[in-house]
This record gives C-alpha cells, structure tokens and sequence, in this order.
C-alpha cells in the first residue's frame, strides 16, 4: 500500500492524536500540558453535519 493510499483513508475517517507533556524538576512537576488533535479531510468533517 503506497503512502498516498494510506493518508487517504486515514483522512477519510478522521483520527484523533493525543498526547500529554509534563515538565518536571527534580520529581516536582511543574508543567502539564495535555493535547489533542482532529486530523480529517473537509469533505469528510462536511458529511457529518449533514
């Protein structure tokens, strides 16, 4: 399956990314960050609203 192929069904589908950061120093956390991120094609993201 060439790469093209597979970003375009993954973008069909939409997939969500998520993924935490914690900044720390000497075992006290100072920092949290969590993220998240919707990766999908706008004709996809257009047929769910109808």
């Amino acid at each position: 399956m060439a790469l093209v192929d597979l970003l375009d069904r993954v973008l069909a589908g939409g997939v969500v990314v998520t993924g935490e950061i914690t900044l720390s120093i000497a075992d006290v956390d100072l920092v949290h960050i969590s993220l998240r991120t919707l990766l999908s094609s706008v004709s996809a993201l257009r047929a769910g609203d109808e």
